[in-house]
């Protein structure tokens, strides 16, 4: 699971009487659920699940708007909205974002439907390469963005 929830105990405002009664019944086991879920793309592929491989490009390219002019834009493969990847609830999918050597700005992902922080897949940088999978679990539609930890002017970036 990606998400913890629970309830909290204060040991300050309990009765003697019921941690004693606790401790008689064999006292209580705390059960932390799994905090992250399992990312390795080794792991999940040995699951037997199906595996859909999303590969992107980041890159800045100029594209055209209304009124005949242009907008220098952050996109995947070359276009804005990125592409669309459809999976099947609890397929595997295993993401790559490459980032070209002449790419004037590092790029990153943050596919919502992982459920996972934005700053697991930290900022790619120009010629380099990055992959990730996670285990798609919720259905729903789902955006993803351009993100990264350590790129300034985030929003702007994202807009």
């Amino acid at each position: 699971n990606t998400q913890i929830s629970g309830q909290g105990l204060d040991i300050n405002k309990m009765d003697v009487d019921v941690l004693e009664q606790i401790h008689q019944m064999g006292g209580l086991q705390l059960v932390m659920p799994q905090a992250f879920a399992e990312t390795d793309c080794g792991a999940l592929a040995d699951t037997g699940r199906t595996v859909v491989e999303f590969n992107l490009t980041g890159e800045s390219v100029e594209l055209p708007i209304m009124g005949g002019k242009t907008y220098n834009a952050m996109t995947f493969n070359g276009q804005v909205p990125g592409p669309t990847l459809r999976v099947t609830q609890g397929d595997v999918v295993q993401m790559t974002l490459v980032i070209p050597a002449d790419e004037v700005t590092v790029h990153g992902n943050d596919m919502h439907a992982s459920q996972m922080s934005a700053t697991y897949f930290d900022s790619v940088n120009p010629g380099e390469t990055s992959q990730y999978c996670y285990i798609a679990e919720s259905a729903g539609v789902f955006k993803y963005h351009c993100s990264g930890v350590h790129l300034a002017g985030m929003d702007q970036h994202v807009l």
